[in-house]
């Protein structure tokens, strides 16, 4: 990976670069943004400008066959895998999805090593890998460097081991942190760290990519682009034909509808529930994924109602119009539904009930949606 395979975010690769050339690349950085950003394809160039920097010895043509990258990503055991893995058990499959495509999402990778339905970690044994690792002396003689991928997935006892590395680095040792919940990071950590945020990326970028990268024709690129709210990750996924939307289109429709039919009957209300019920039996991840969705398809119904349609992209299935829904997303509503769903996130993302918070939002919700414009 090299920094003109990324992209956009020119001003991250131009600050790097003149890092590099100047001698100042930090011994920690950590990158904050979402997949889809591109945190994961800028570690991999930076540590390929660290490592393949020096012509009189062998280059290597990806930076993940250099013996001196090192990497550690969230694992758990499943059927015929250690009690206790590590990135060591699971590299190959890393190494191989990264290679395909490094702007790959936690979701791919879980799926990958058969642990969907379970929470990926990094544990105080994936600390203690790291610091072996990195007490070696380089193979190349030049540096190492370490990406640390979702570090927010670190275990605390792991975190705080870490850190020490972070505070006293071998010499020539670079450590590269990746994550799209900065919350999620000890402050002793980041403080510790160069703090790079990465910002969406235009449709432009992602439409360009679209086209360039998947031989997509101009007008379904640029029509995913839209969709993709800046997240090149999602834009693939799309691209790709991706059940995933169709399921949470399923449950979105569903849940609008009980929620609008809840103020007037209170039977429907143990339906709600029922709805939350089925929804918090999934995964946290797959929970979060879909109220992201939710808010994308809240802002498509507010656009369409205020009639900015050179905005309005979302197609919806043939027994659910999004013209007749739209007038229920309005400015007196739009607020209080957004605040709702994205502190329901902020909840599940800490490991709070899924199911309270959920059934929580749609009760919110419920009450909401009949507000008047």
């Amino acid at each position: 990976m090299r920094f003109e395979d990324i992209i956009g975010q020119d001003h991250l690769k131009k600050h790097l670069k003149t890092c590099y050339t100047n001698d100042r690349i930090p011994h920690a950085q950590l990158y904050v943004g979402e997949m889809g950003y591109g945190t994961l394809p800028m570690a991999l160039a930076c540590a390929n400008l660290i490592l393949n920097s020096d012509t009189s010895r062998q280059v290597y043509s990806t930076v993940l066959q250099h013996p001196d990258f090192h990497i550690a990503v969230p694992v758990n055991n499943d059927k015929g895998k250690p009690s206790k893995p590590t990135t060591s058990d699971f590299i190959k499959p890393w190494l191989n999805l990264a290679e395909s495509n490094p702007y790959m999402d936690l979701k791919t990778w879980y799926t990958e090593i058969g642990i969907e339905k379970k929470k990926g970690l990094m544990t105080v044994n994936e600390a203690d890998r790291i610091a072996n690792e990195l007490a070696l002396k380089p193979h190349s003689g030049v540096a190492k460097v370490m990406i640390v991928w979702c570090a927010d997935k670190l275990h605390t006892a792991a975190a705080n081991k870490l850190l020490k590395l972070i505070e006293e680095p071998p010499e020539n040792t670079f450590l590269i942190l990746t994550t799209d919940k900065e919350e999620s990071i000890l402050d002793t950590i980041k403080s510790r760290c160069q703090v790079l945020n990465f910002p969406r990326l235009s449709q432009e970028n992602i439409r360009n990519a679209l086209i360039n990268r998947l031989s997509l024709d101009s007008s379904q690129a640029n029509f995913i682009a839209q969709q993709a709210d800046g997240d090149y990750t999602q834009a693939f996924n799309l691209a790709q034909n991706n059940q995933e939307e169709v399921e949470f289109e399923e449950w979105f429709i569903n849940w609008v509808r009980l929620a609008f039919q809840a103020k007037k009957n209170k039977q429907v209300v143990i339906k709600l529930m029922d709805w939350s019920q089925n929804i918090s039996d999934n995964t946290r991840d797959k929970q979060v994924r879909f109220l992201k969705y939710c808010l994308h398809f809240f802002r498509q119904a507010l656009l369409k109602n205020y009639q900015v349609q050179e905005l309005v992209y979302l197609k919806t299935q043939a027994n659910f119009s999004l013209d007749k829904f739209a007038p229920f997303i309005h400015g007196n509503n739009i607020e209080p539904i957004y605040t709702t769903i994205q502190d329901a996130i902020y909840h599940i993302n800490r490991n709070v009930n899924a199911k309270m918070v959920i059934t929580d939002a749609s009760i919110k919700l419920s009450r909401f949606i009949h507000m008047k414009a």
